[in-house]
C-alpha cells in the first residue's frame, strides 16, 4: 500500500462498514494460443483496461500472458475468453522443481522448454522415503560401501 492509499483511508467520507475490501496483489498465469501480432494485441489489450492491472506481460513464444495487480483470476481468464481464443491458467511448472518430471501424465511435449505439467504424481511426498534410500548409496554416505 502506497502513502497515499494510506492516506485516502483516513480521508474517506463512507463509513468503513459499506466499504469493500481491496483485492490483494497477485499474479495471474495464463495459457493462450497466439498466432500472429494481431492476436497478442488483442489480448493484451483486453486485459490492460480491467480495472486493478498494474502489468501485463505476453510471451507469445511460450503462449503465455502474465497479468499482474489486484483482480481476480477468474475475471482475468473470463475476459481473455471474451476475445475468442481458447484459454486456460498455466498449467505448467519449473522442470527443477519437480521430483519425477517423466511421470506418465507429468511429460508433455506441448510444454514450453524447462517445464513439466504440474500433476500431483509428479511432486513427492514432503516425508517420502525416496531421499532417505538415495542416501543410503550416495557418496555422502561414509557406509555406503559396506551397503553395497
Amino acid at each position: 500500500m502506497g502513502a497515499l492509499d494510506y492516506l485516502s483511508n483516513f480521508c474517506t467520507v463512507t463509513s468503513t462498514s459499506t466499504r469493500s475490501r481491496r483485492k490483494p496483489m497477485q499474479t495471474v498465469e495464463i495459457k493462450v494460443k497466439m498466432d500472429c501480432d494481431g492476436c497478442e494485441r488483442r489480448v493484451k489489450n483486453s486485459v490492460k483496461h480491467m480495472k486493478g492491472v498494474k502489468t501485463v506481460e505476453v510471451n507469445r513464444k511460450q503462449s503465455r500472458v502474465t497479468v499482474t495487480g489486484y483482480v481476480e483470476p477468474n475475471h482475468v481468464l473470463k475476459r481473455i475468453k471474451s476475445t475468442g481464443k481458447r484459454a486456460e491458467f498455466w498449467p505448467y511448472i519449473p522442470y527443477n522443481l519437480v521430483s519425477y518430471p517423466y511421470v506418465n501424465q507429468a511429460y508433455d511435449k506441448r510444454a514450453p522448454a524447462g517445464y513439466v505439467k504440474n500433476v500431483v504424481q509428479a511432486v513427492s511426498a514432503p516425508n517420502g522415503t525416496d531421499e532417505q534410500m538415495t542416501y543410503l548409496f550416495s557418496d555422502d554416505n561414509p557406509n555406503a560401501c559396506s551397503i553395497m
